[in-house]
């Protein structure tokens, strides 16, 4: 009788030992479950962006543009002179982002930033990106 009854256990935790085995091997291919730590395979991370999304400098050279273009005419020359800043800082990341060459930053102020401007700006828009004047 007793070695009957340790037959049948036996055949019981075989089949619920199977059963759960089979359970959790269905988590791990269909992915709710995790591999133990040595089994697991180690995967390198996604690289950081180098900036931010394309997207967002479009925007903010849209936003800074309207800006500048309303800036009143009895308005101080400092906001003027920090808005074209800002712009300027945002055209050379859209350069930079889009591979576009330009010599903004090293140009003196005047005429020649604004000429460097236009030229930044036509290459902005040749390259796909709409730039407000």
């Amino acid at each position: 009788m007793a070695s009957s009854l340790l037959h049948f256990g036996s055949i019981v935790a075989g089949v619920v030992g199977s059963v759960a085995l089979m359970g959790w091997l269905a988590r791990v291919v269909f992915g709710s479950a995790r591999l133990p730590t040595a089994v697991r395979r180690l995967r390198p991370a996604p690289p950081a962006p180098a900036g931010r999304p394309l997207e967002l400098v479009a925007a903010d050279l849209r936003r800074l543009g309207s800006q500048l273009a309303r800036v009143p005419a009895g308005a101080p020359m400092a906001r003027r002179r920090g808005l074209q800043a800002a712009y300027d800082d945002v055209l050379v990341e859209a350069a930079r982002l889009l591979q576009v060459p330009n010599t903004l930053t090293s140009a003196p102020p005047g005429r020649a930033r604004d000429v460097e401007r236009l030229r930044l700006q036509a290459g902005l828009a040749h390259a796909g990106l709409a730039v407000p004047d």
